[in-house]
């Protein structure tokens, strides 16, 4: 059984002013989460992340469908009953709603005095949590004497403090910078790796997903249109908001606007291979174009690494006598694509 299991989830907002349409945020989702995983929920503005992930610890109530956690059905649950699975979901922000008026230490121990921890157990947990998030030596300091990324490694410790089960982030990076993002993320698969916490993350960004997730499901007008492995996706995907996706990080080749200016630099004729194994690399693919006397020149792409996994799609100019018979030799190993 998965620890969230959410099944035909709808969820309808009434239109504003008299008489007009409702609107429908999630329309008959779909969705597993095991224990222990990662999830990226990706979608743009309007997608329904925000609302979905509301959902999942009860802050809003499916107009129909269920939503269960760790066995309770929590879409059925009285606000009573939802305490003590709320007590087991942590929630980190965007904009790390930390409380102005308390220090590091005091942020962190709210969650702690709600949840009606003895006060004797509150220095052990709190000072656990910040040498976890490496913030042991800010106790004492006020949120606006913190950097973003300070103040987001307060708002994990202050989420962990309850010893949740789930840890829910919504768009936990979009307020900071490349370098600092690289150091939450890296925080949060620390979370998940040694406190074995499952993570549901929602994000806008390809690169979030592809550094920190295991799974993705990518969302459009209410809908999830396309969920699996994140390599799976990345390497393969069907639906176009997928494909919308993945190419703001490797593009499938050379865009229209682009293809005129490369014909200018580069003579011959262009392929473009897609690279979804490690079985085949890009070298076994221009031992091919060696043998045959077949020159090339790489004009685009990339290679991009997912869980420990190569994809990528390379466009090349191809000059020489056998180029027809090395293409076909190209497109038994890999996908290829004439590039027109």
């Amino acid at each position: 059984m998965a620890l969230i299991e959410i099944r035909a989830a709808s969820r309808e907002f009434p239109g504003r002013g008299r008489g007009s349409t409702p609107v429908l945020a999630l329309d008959r989702v779909d969705l597993d989460v095991q224990e222990s995983e990662i999830l990226g929920i990706v979608g743009y503005s309007g997608a329904g992340k925000s609302t979905l992930l509301r959902l999942i610890n009860a802050l809003d109530q499916p107009t129909s469908g269920t939503v269960t956690v760790d066995g309770s059905v929590v879409s059925t649950l009285k606000e009573r009953q939802l305490l003590p699975v709320r007590a087991e979901i942590g929630m980190i922000f965007q904009q790390f709603n930390l409380l102005s008026s308390r220090t590091v230490w005091g942020n962190v121990a709210y969650p702690l005095q709600v949840a009606k921890v003895p006060k004797a157990e509150h220095q052990g947990r709190i000072s656990e949590l910040l040498h976890f998030v490496g913030l042991a030596d800010k106790a004492h300091a006020y949120p606006n004497e913190l950097s973003g990324g300070q103040k987001q490694r307060v708002g994990i410790a202050r989420a962990l403090a309850t010893n949740p089960k789930i840890l829910l982030a919504d768009e936990p990076t979009s307020a900071l910078d490349p370098q600092t993002t690289d150091e939450v993320l890296a925080l949060l698969r620390r979370v998940n790796e040694e406190l074995g916490i499952t993570i549901v993350l929602i994000t806008h960004e390809m690169e979030v997903v592809r550094t920190l997730a295991h799974t993705v499901a990518v969302m459009e007008e209410g809908r999830i249109v396309e969920q699996g492995p994140v390599f799976d996706l990345f390497a393969n995907p069907q639906h176009v908001a997928t494909k919308r996706f993945v190419s703001t990080l490797v593009e499938q080749g050379p865009p229209e606007h682009a293809r005129a200016r490369l014909r200018e630099r580069h003579e011959g004729r262009f392929i473009t291979l897609s690279l979804r194994d490690d079985s085949v690399t890009p070298s076994d693919v221009f031992a091919q174009l060696i043998e045959r006397g077949v020159r090339f020149e790489l004009i685009h792409g990339g290679i991009e690494d997912v869980n420990g996994r190569t994809f990528g799609h390379l466009t090349l100019s191809l000059t020489g006598d056998r180029v027809d018979e090395a293409v076909t030799a190209v497109s038994a190993m890999v996908e290829t694509t004439e590039v027109p």
